[in-house]
């Protein structure tokens, strides 16, 4: 990297290992920073191996424990924290020591993060990120990314005029892993982002199958598409405005009354396979709990029972992560009745 400025990639799981790949194989100075032990041993040993749909990039890494984060001696001027959302005020403060004083930090995760990082690291040095990629990790130091470079998204933008002019430091890490732009309206863009995930992560999670499967349900089309309107409404209530993501263009989304249902034509044309499926079910498969509250439950917090689908996915989801509830495609039929659809 031009400069020869320290970046970090905090949060090395699936899609932080594949941007940490990419960033290494182009030569710029990277460390990825990863709470799975078994994971940063095997990195250390024999490198990263990321599995694309058409070829595989063999990439040796730097890798630190979160432990060793207290070790580091020189500051990093780049962070890439690509943690969950519901991690991103402690993953923030672990981060803040070894953050130069002139650095960014960039929340590149779901979930609406970008404030939460601002509050802890200060304004003049975060920066807010929108990311649509699809990769999954079952085994340590091998990532399955179905969405290479040039099937992945990213856009970055300032939050206050603090870091105004500073957006293309983060825009030109990203584009080594994928397609990037730079927007005036970063929040705006976070929750058309959000309004995304409201509409396909927990859902077809609960239903256990691929997203691609879940979408051939015409009743369950229909019940994404109404979690998803719910969200952009409220983002409009809070004076959001709709943004075109995924490459999108204003033009593509001028019938405000058709934003969800392209947004989701678009995800699934350009980003998703037959076999991709959400983060979520991901995270459940592993026995861990979701991004669902820092989700759905943002719609849910401001609609209230304006919000009947987005309850319905809180409470199913909630369920199946205290093991009360396995992700199946015969949940639908409750879903809906739950929601108010059936």
């Amino acid at each position: 990297m031009a400069g020869g400025k320290r970046v970090a990639v905090l949060g090395a799981g699936a899609n932080g290992a594949g941007v940490g790949a990419e960033l290494a194989a182009a030569g710029v100075d990277v460390t990825l920073i990863e709470q799975w032990p078994a994971h940063v041993e095997k990195m250390r040993a024999d490198g990263l191996r990321i599995e694309m749909p058409d070829r595989v990039l063999e990439q040796p890494v730097t890798a630190l424990h979160l432990c060793e984060v207290a070790e580091v001696k020189q500051p990093f001027d780049v962070v890439l924290m690509l943690m969950k959302a519901y991690d991103s005020r402690w993953a923030a403060e672990l981060i803040k020591p070894v953050l130069a004083e002139d650095g960014l930090l960039a929340g590149v995760q779901n979930g609406f993060t970008a404030d939460t990082i601002a509050d802890v690291v200060g304004p003049e040095r975060a920066i807010g990120c929108v990311i649509e990629c699809s990769a999954q990790m079952d085994h340590p130091g091998v990532v399955k990314r179905d969405t290479p470079p040039e099937r992945s998204w990213f856009a970055v933008g300032s939050l206050s005029e603090a870091t105004a002019g500073r957006e293309s430091e983060v825009a030109e890490l990203l584009a080594h892993a994928g397609r990037t732009e730079v927007v005036d309206d970063i929040r705006s863009a976070k929750w058309m982002k959000l309004v995304s995930n409201a509409t396909t992560l927990v859902t077809t999670a609960i239903l256990g199958e691929p997203m691609m499967a879940s979408l051939k349900h015409e009743a369950m089309r229909d019940l994404m598409i109404a979690s998803g309107q719910e969200a952009l409404r409220a983002g409009l209530a809070q004076g959001y405005e709709i943004q075109p993501i995924f490459g999108l263009t204003a033009d593509d989304l001028t019938d405000s009354e058709a934003v969800v249902e392209k947004l989701l034509d678009v995800l699934y044309e350009g980003f998703v396979l037959p076999s991709t499926t959400t983060t979520v079910l991901h995270d459940w498969s592993k026995g861990r709990r979701s991004e669902v509250d820092d989700i759905n439950g943002a719609v849910v917090a401001q609609l209230g029972d304006a919000a009947p689908v987005n309850s319905a996915v809180i409470e199913m989801a909630h369920r199946i992560e205290r093991g009360d509830l396995d992700p199946k495609l015969s949940n639908y039929a409750e879903l809906a009745s739950l929601a108010g659809l059936a």
